[in-house]
Formats: structure tokens, C-alpha cells, sequence
């Protein structure tokens, strides 16, 4: 009966999770987070537009389709080289899927904590 409820709980959080076929025809923007810090150094720098753009990526409208819509580069990443931008934006999507990732943990172990509760 724990397979089962985590397997459906698991699923369920998948579905929710995953990519939308939905297509939005005027996607909301999503807020960008701004950092006016001009005495950072470039490791700091760097490490702000990596959490700006988790926080962007968080802040996706549920019916973002990213075969259409595109994100805003949030202004933390203003100043970051070209060559460190897309490593800046891989390294946020890894922290923003992380985040996803430790929410299913604990909706998880809630489930299995409820499940072992009932008698």
C-alpha cells in the first residue's frame, strides 16, 4: 500500500511538473529580480544572476510553453559576460530543479508519513 501511494504521489507531482502542451497566447511576464550591488565581485556577480535566474524560472506562469514563450533576462545578469550567460542560466535551471526535486522528497514523505499513521 506505501508503493502505491508513493508511486501516485510521485506521478502526480510529475504531471504537475512537467511540460504543459498547453499554449498561451499572451504569457504573463515573470518578475525579474534586480540586485543594485555595482562593488560585487564577478564570483558574486555571477552567483546573483544564477539565484535571479532561479527565481525566474520559479515564477513561470503554469501555462508557460517553452517551445513559444521565453523567459526575461533578469537585470542581476546584466554585465555577466556572453561567454558566462548561458552557464549562469544552466546553473539556475539546475537550482530551480533542485528545489522542485526537494519539494517531492517532502511531499513523499509526508505521504509516507500519513500512510503509516492510518492503521
Amino acid at each position: 500500500m506505501r508503493r502505491l501511494t508513493t508511486a501516485a504521489v510521485v506521478a502526480l507531482f510529475l504531471a504537475l511538473v512537467g511540460c504543459s502542451s498547453q499554449q498561451s497566447s499572451s504569457p504573463s511576464p515573470a518578475p525579474t529580480t534586480t540586485t543594485a550591488a555595482p562593488t560585487l565581485s564577478a564570483a558574486e556577480q555571477r552567483q546573483a544572476c544564477v539565484d535571479a535566474w532561479a527565481a525566474t524560472l520559479g515564477a513561470r506562469p503554469a501555462d508557460f510553453n517553452p517551445e513559444t514563450d521565453t523567459d526575461p533576462t533578469p537585470a542581476a545578469c546584466n554585465g555577466i559576460p556572453e561567454s558566462d550567460s548561458l552557464d549562469a542560466y544552466m546553473d539556475g535551471l539546475m537550482q530551480h530543479n533542485r528545489a522542485g526535486q526537494d519539494e517531492l522528497r517532502r511531499q513523499i514523505d509526508e505521504a509516507a508519513s500519513a500512510d503509516a499513521q492510518t492503521p
